[in-house]
């Protein structure tokens, strides 16, 4: 079972692209909703919005809990700026899930958004879409790169945790969803980076 926060972005598109795996889905929108999945997605939309909602829903420590559990967290676009270490243009907190650090909006606004090929590992090239997408501008040790788009990482990886700065649900492949849903999967070791007793994002 795989959660799709539905506070704010278009989770929908999301929901339709478990489905076309026929993977069964649940909304998410409060702690209660990810008692009983496996997995959750974390969509595109307003990073600082969201970051708000699961502030007032008291979604960041049950999410947190998700990681330590070994359950696959996907973020994409704001999503993979939630899960950031770090996030810059400008600053902002994040739930500090995978070792990355991002820079908002990098390729500027709405209307420099646009569609390329990325590569990934093994040189398949798939199509990405990438919406007023930020940019990893820096990873961490323990993250693979999984894809590239000319030269910069798009597709990341860290254990249970995967972050794409594209939107896979708006492109026709299933490449990038077969690596979430068989690919990023946690070792027994916990993160002893993370401490969710009394977790809390500060805005």
């Amino acid at each position: 079972m795989i959660g799709v926060l539905a506070l704010q972005g278009d989770f929908a598109k999301h929901a339709r692209w478990l489905e076309g795996a026929r993977m069964a889905w649940v909304e998410v929108r409060g702690p209660r909703d990810l008692n009983s999945v496996d997995g959750l997605i974390i969509p595109g939309g307003e990073s600082t919005t969201m970051l708000s909602l699961i502030e007032e829903e008291g979604l960041a420590g049950p999410i947190a809990d998700l990681h330590l559990r070994g359950g696959l967290i996907f973020g994409t676009c704001a999503g993979a700026i939630l899960l950031a270490r770090e996030v810059t243009s400008p600053a902002q907190a994040s739930l500090d899930l995978i070792d990355i650090k991002v820079e908002r909006n990098s390729y500027g606004r709405q209307v420099d958004s646009f569609i390329d090929s990325v590569e990934l590992v093994g040189g398949c090239e798939i199509e990405g879409v990438f919406i007023r997408a930020p940019r990893i501008l820096d990873v961490g040790p323990g993250v693979e790169v999984l894809g590239t788009h000319k030269g910069d990482p798009v597709l990341v990886r860290q254990r249970n945790v995967l972050a794409a700065t594209f939107h896979p649900e708006l492109s026709g492949g299933d490449e990038v969803r077969r690596i979430f849903l068989e690919g990023a999967v946690a070792g027994p070791e916990l993160d002893e980076r993370l401490d969710v007793t009394g977790v809390t994002i500060r805005i």
